[in-house]
């Protein structure tokens, strides 16, 4: 990696551990969280339009593994991930993850169990991802991308 890139990684601060929202908290994923988020995305309904569910428990830790490493092998890209609980039953609804690229822009994505879904918790915790990237991470500009037949 170049100097240049490797002092600016350096200023960047790591993701804050714990996010709050006034229903939800937000995780830093971690391998801890393997099992309890296997069972959150097997559900089916996730992947009607795409995608498909995790292989394995043993596939979902090694890519858990590989994100908690926090940024690209060459430093380029950071990757923040964070596991959904909800407040008031404690249990992982979803994810919400950012991919910063060196140009200040993310690209967001998330899922939720379809339990979830229509009760503006994705929203609330997309929100709180949102928050953190711009005043935490120096993100000017955020992308996802959305399938118009996913309503």
């Amino acid at each position: 990696m170049p100097l240049t890139n490797h002092l600016a990684s350096l200023r960047q601060p790591g993701p804050k551990p714990r996010l709050q929202t006034l229903r939800l908290t937000l995780e830093l994923q971690a391998e801890a969280h393997v099992a309890e988020m296997f069972a959150v995305l097997s559900d089916p309904a996730i992947y009607e339009f795409e995608n498909a569910p995790p292989k394995s428990l043993a596939w979902l830790a090694e890519r858990f593994k590989k994100l908690e490493a926090g940024a690209s092998a060459d430093g380029r890209e950071r990757w923040l991930n964070w596991v959904v609980r909800g407040q008031q039953s404690a249990h992982l609804m979803g994810y919400v993850q950012a991919t910063v690229l060196p140009d200040s822009t993310a690209l967001v994505a998330y899922e939720f169990n379809s339990q979830y879904w229509g009760q503006g918790f994705a929203s609330e915790a997309v929100r709180a991802l949102l928050h953190e990237l711009a005043s935490q991470h120096a993100v000017s500009r955020a992308l996802a991308v959305f399938k118009t037949a996913n309503h």
